[in-house]
């Protein structure tokens, strides 16, 4: 399914997940991309995906809702930077839409999708505005909880 790859992390507020999924990068970018994809993995379990919308364009904005097992919505809204279909993704919550400042701006996600004979080395590097923020972020889980969703994400695409 996947494989784990170490990448070194940039600075001291970035935190960094690489994994060798065993699927065309196309597949691995669409379950990124479609709102009906993204519902399926994009939460850790328990955890679940109820909503998610997209506009995957620079400046297109999305907002995915995550629910947590006592049934409470957890809203993440962003902005797309950068995007290069099939190989790079870049959004920011510093932004709701429509370029609207955020209140409290707290990262920019880099999602890499590299051939590697048919299967993808995804990386998520994940950048964060202070030290304070990726700090709070691994407090948070950030290695379990990414780990966990790129593993559903593995398998997602697997049956794509």
């Amino acid at each position: 399914m996947t494989s784990t790859n170490k990448t070194t992390p940039a600075s001291d507020r970035e935190l960094v997940l690489t994994r060798i999924i065993d699927a065309p990068r196309e597949k691995v970018f669409k379950a990124w991309t479609d709102p009906e994809l993204l519902k399926q993995w994009f939460a850790p379990a328990p955890w679940t995906t109820p909503a998610a919308q997209t506009d995957v364009r620079p400046g297109g904005s999305s907002l995915i809702v995550m629910r947590g097992p006592d049934g409470n919505d957890f809203p993440n809204s962003g902005v797309y930077l950068e995007v290069v279909k099939n190989e790079r993704l870049v959004f920011t919550d510093a932004y709701t839409k429509a370029w609207e400042p955020s209140e409290k701006p707290f990262m920019t996600v880099i999602l890499t999708f590299e051939d590697e004979g048919g299967k993808t080395k995804y990386t998520a590097r994940v950048r964060h505005w202070t030290v304070a923020d990726r700090e709070t972020h691994e407090k948070m889980g950030f290695h379990q909880g990414w780990g966990q969703c790129t593993d559903q994400l593995a398998a997602l695409v697997a049956r794509l």
